[in-house]
This record gives C-alpha cells, sequence and structure tokens, in this order.
C-alpha cells in the first residue's frame, strides 16, 4: 500500500485518475451483493473518496474550492435545467431500481436517515472534487496535448470542449442533462481560469438535487 501510495504521489496523471478509478470501481459493486449493498458499498465510497480527496488535495494544485457568483449562478442553472428536461427525453436504460433507502430500510429508521445523510454529504463534497480532477483538469487537457499539465486551465478548444462533455454526459442515466451540465461546468473553468468555480457549482447543483429528491421523494434522480 506505502509502494502505491507513492507512485501515486509522484504521477501527476495518476494523482487525477486513481482515485476517480477506484471510486468508480466502488460504484459498480453497489448492489452487486444484494439490494442492501447499494447502500453499504455507497458508504465505503463516500469514505474512501474523502480520504483518497485528503490524499491528493495537498499535490493538485487546482483542487482548491472558489465560492462566486458565477459559480453560484451556474449550479442553479444546472439544477433547474437537470430538472427541468427531465419528461422531455428517453434516458438510457440500465438505470435499475431507484436508490431509495427509505424503501428499503424503512421510512423513518435509523438506516434510511443515515443513507440519506451519506448521500448528501457524498454527492456535495467527494464527487464534485473527483469529478471535476478527473475531467475538467485531466481528461479535457490531455486531449489538448498529453503533457496534459503544459496546458492551462483555461484554455479552449472545441474538440475536447464537446469530446469531454459527452463522455461526462453519457456516464449518467440523464445523458442530455449531463452533456449540458458538462458544457457549463466546462465553461465556467474556460471562463474563470481555474478549477475551483466548477467544484463549487457541481457541488452546488448536486446539493439541491439531493435535497430536491428527498423532499419531493423523486428517487427517480438518484
Amino acid at each position: 500500500m506505502k509502494a502505491l501510495l507513492n507512485k501515486l504521489v509522484q504521477s501527476p496523471s495518476l494523482l487525477r485518475t486513481i482515485p476517480f478509478a477506484i471510486f468508480l470501481g466502488l460504484t459498480f459493486c453497489q448492489g452487486q451483493f444484494g439490494e442492501a449493498s447499494r447502500y453499504w458499498f455507497y458508504l465505503a465510497k463516500t469514505v474512501v473518496g474523502a480520504w483518497m480527496i485528503w490524499i491528493v488535495r495537498p499535490r493538485i494544485a487546482e483542487m482548491r474550492w472558489v465560492i462566486s457568483w458565477e459559480a453560484i449562478g451556474v449550479g442553479v442553472v444546472v439544477f433547474a435545467i437537470w430538472i427541468g428536461l427531465d419528461p422531455l427525453y428517453p434516458k438510457l436504460p440500465g438505470a435499475g431500481t431507484p436508490w431509495n433507502p427509505q424503501s428499503q430500510f424503512g421510512k423513518h429508521s435509523t438506516l434510511a436517515t443515515l443513507f440519506i445523510g451519506v448521500r448528501l454529504i457524498g454527492v456535495t463534497l467527494v464527487v464534485p472534487p473527483l469529478e471535476e480532477v478527473f475531467y475538467r483538469s485531466f481528461v479535457y487537457r490531455w486531449i489538448v496535448n498529453p503533457d496534459f499539465r503544459s496546458v492551462p486551465l483555461g484554455s479552449f478548444a472545441w474538440r475536447p470542449f464537446l469530446v469531454t462533455s459527452a463522455v461526462f454526459g453519457f456516464a449518467h442515466h440523464e445523458w442530455l442533462a449531463g452533456i449540458l451540465c458538462g458544457f457549463a461546468y466546462q465553461g465556467l473553468v474556460c471562463w474563470k481560469k481555474r478549477l475551483g468555480d466548477a467544484l463549487t457549482a457541481h457541488a452546488l447543483t448536486n446539493f439541491l438535487l439531493g435535497v430536491y429528491v428527498v423532499w419531493k421523494g423523486a428517487w427517480n434522480f438518484w
């Protein structure tokens, strides 16, 4: 483990890809060991994801949260788009049963409350850094030049802009909203010349969506 960590922290590309890959691997494990494992693996990947962010954050200069009016505006607009577009286009297949701990463990149960809280924390504080660093800091710039650190964060080019947003979008069941979301976050990076605003926008979108899910019982978004 120590050797792996040493190799990870010494490689700029591994720093930005391995945490995301591990997080994704744990995501694929959700539900593979019974329905309840969907929730326990989500708890595990949230804890592991937070730990990985703690390890790599001092070594990734751009992984710094920035709160700005532009970030807040983009976060709110993307949330509105995600909800508003939902009934207007077909979704990708394979979503399965909605992620609903109240259905699995009981509406007022301790476990249901625990997993809702974990999900809100995960989507707000863990998912945005892992995804933004992977997609916006690494993939976008790597498409421009495999020596990705030579490419400024604020550089704009159509090919990586479209490709990265498409890959990001099709990683979601709600593919169209995901693509537009990718456009918005990448555009914010290009506009502000930093990643921190996109971290905040992404976190705000996810938090608002999580609150909406719990408030309306719209578990299909989770």
